[in-house]
């Protein structure tokens, strides 16, 4: 059975996007952004609502020829394009960069993912997130907390109707005062 964890950059008030979408407060150090890099190396499937897919899908596919592209920004971008993804969609039609397209109920195909034979999923975009967290699907949460309190915006976490108990497994300090944590999900 294959684990899926959802793990993103947050305000400090929980928001993963400012008012807007606004990521502009989000900007990881150096030694984050590696962080985030391994993270994906390491990652047998990712899960994207289109929301975020649209975002990354704007940028990473190129970003490593892009002029003055650094070689941190390069090896995230192949390893970006290299790893299998799902994107979980009903209003677009197509998807490329190594991405399988469904259009079906998310939480059905994850729930099948999940059992299928295989390594570690990521799932990301607070739509798509917030439905496998009220099912029951998530295994792991990583939150990349920065010091910034942004008021509003699109929230991390969604309304629940149970309690979901966690394991502190990992803390870490970042550059500029993000504080990584990782929780594990106690069934």
């Amino acid at each position: 059975m294959r684990r899926l964890t959802f793990g993103m950059n947050l305000s400090l008030d929980g928001y993963i996007a400012a008012p807007g979408d606004d990521l502009g407060w989000s900007v990881p150090s150096d030694e984050l952004f590696q962080w985030w890099s391994d993270r994906v190396g390491a990652t047998d499937l990712a899960l994207y609502g289109r929301r975020l897919w649209e975002t990354m899908s704007s940028h990473w596919p190129t970003a490593d020829q892009q002029p003055g592209a650094t070689p941190a920004e390069i090896e995230f971008a192949r390893r970006w394009q290299d790893m299998p993804k799902v994107v979980f969609s009903s209003t677009i039609s197509t998807v490329d960069w190594n991405t399988r397209l469904v259009t079906g109920d998310a939480v059905t195909e994850i729930t099948r993912l999940k059992a299928e034979d295989g390594g570690p999923m990521d799932i990301g975009g607070a739509t798509l997130a917030a439905a496998a967290m009220r099912a029951g699907l998530i295994d792991e949460y990583v939150l990349a907390t920065a010091p910034v309190l942004v008021g509003s915006g699109t929230p991390f976490f969604t309304a629940l109707d149970n309690w979901v108990n966690l394991t502190l497994v990992e803390t870490r300090t970042f550059p500029d005062g993000v504080l990584l944590t990782r929780y594990e999900t106690r069934h």
